[in-house]
């Protein structure tokens, strides 16, 4: 029976009698292993780029509540009220549009107005690009989404604290005669109403032109009904009784948390197919390893001899061919995980210095789980494990006097 510090210097010797060709093996392990580390991670950041933009902990716990397309049911004060009484029911966030026209510095353009109460912008997981939000006590703020800022001809930081001009076109009271006697001016009868309000923060939006305003900046505005309502839930156990709930009242109900999960699914089949991609690299570097382990088998066969002659067991060449195997796994797998993190740092370098040049905010594109480098580590290892085992039975089964006589 071979000592153990014995066995690990004739596993390692191969670093000094066939350095070219063992690093070599494992740099062609390393590439596998960089590939499936660099594609899968890649995937993993995509995956938390999303959630993190478009989610936050109130959002994923809130119901979006709209009035149906019949006029039967309407989002008005008195189903918020009954939408706010439920004991499964934190808090509502009712929703109002106003059309308005928005001024500063010279340019004019048309915007959605959304009168809200500060709690829309958590309970929608709403950030701000540049500024903050308003809180409850404000009444002469305003936040933009960044359409505006284009059709204003300013940018995040000129616009920040600067006084904007705004034409609110406010649905006109009339008498129930005037109603009678024409349909279309209930539709057509507005009032214009002017204001001036502080703009405090900009929403990075490029597909709506659209401002958020508390309540209280259009005192003018009482509104009958609502366009949308914000239901934050106690709990995700009781999201889908108070969905079902709110439903039965004919209203429909949207679930941002619904929509997260389908984007998860979409996510991990995306994370198996990138992994699968870089698992054929893998292969072919498992492959690589195991024909190193069996040329190095051939050309100690007559030192396997004389280490059997002199009292060595079967287990120790087991030991000795399998420790090498796994050895050059793990050093693999470390040349791997370096390789794939250099190459994705420069990747995210290259596209962050595009999306600068184009104006947009610096991305982080890769995300590296703690227990996903371990399990790399750890895969590495049982490859080579597994790739040594042949060549180390052979290398066990070998008869002593044709071991010695091999050449």
């Amino acid at each position: 029976m071979m000592r153990s510090p014995d066995l690990l210097r004739l596993s390692t010797r191969m670093f000094k009698t066939r350095p070219m060709r063992t690093w070599l093996t494992i740099l062609g392990v390393g590439v596998g292993i960089a590939a499936t580390f660099f594609l899968v991670s890649f995937g993993y950041g995509l995956q938390a780029l999303l959630f993190n933009h478009i989610t936050t902990s109130e959002s994923l716990l809130s119901l979006d509540v709209y009035p149906p397309d019949s006029n039967v049911v309407s989002l008005d004060g008195r189903a918020v009220a009954t939408m706010e009484n439920s004991q499964q029911v934190l808090e509502v966030s009712p929703v109002a549009n106003v059309p308005s026209q928005v001024t500063l510095n010279g340019f004019t353009g048309d915007a959605l107005a959304q009168v809200i109460t500060p709690t829309f912008f958590k309970l929608d997981g709403l950030k701000t690009e540049q500024g903050s939000f308003f809180t409850d006590s404000s009444t002469d703020e305003v936040v933009v989404s960044s359409t505006v800022l284009k059709l204003l001809n300013a940018t995040p930081e000129s616009i920040i604290g600067k006084p904007m001009a705004i034409s609110f076109f406010v649905p006109k009271p009339i008498s129930t005669s005037e109603v009678s006697a024409s349909i279309d001016k209930v539709n057509t009868t507005t009032d214009v109403v002017q204001h001036t309000l502080t703009v405090v923060g900009v929403i990075s939006d490029d597909l709506v032109s659209q401002i958020y305003m508390p309540f209280g900046a259009l005192p003018e505005f009482t509104p009958d009904t609502y366009t949308q309502a914000k239901v934050r839930v106690t709990s995700s156990d009781t999201l889908d009784s108070v969905r079902e709930s709110i439903k039965q009242q004919g209203f429909t109900v949207v679930a941002l948390s619904d929509t997260i999960a389908e984007a998860t699914k979409i996510f991990s089949a995306m994370q198996i197919i990138l992994a699968l991609f870089g698992t054929v690299a893998l292969v072919v570097a498992a492959i690589g390893m195991f024909n190193t382990v069996t040329i190095a088998l051939l050309e100690r066969t007559q030192e396997i001899g004389i280490m059997r002659s002199i009292g060595a067991g079967r287990g120790d060449m087991m030991i000795m061919f399998l420790t090498e195997s796994a050895l050059m796994g793990f050093l693999g797998g470390v040349t791997g995980l370096l390789m794939g993190y250099i190459g994705g740092e420069i990747f995210n370098w290259l596209v962050n210095l595009l999306a600068t040049r184009l104006g947009s905010s610096p991305l982080t594109l890769f995300e590296r789980p703690l227990w996903f480098i371990l399990t790399i580590l750890i895969s590495s290892v049982i490859i080579g494990f597994c790739t040594g085992i042949l060549p180390a039975r052979r290398a066990a089964k070998l008869n002593t006097l044709a071991a010695l006589r091999y050449k």
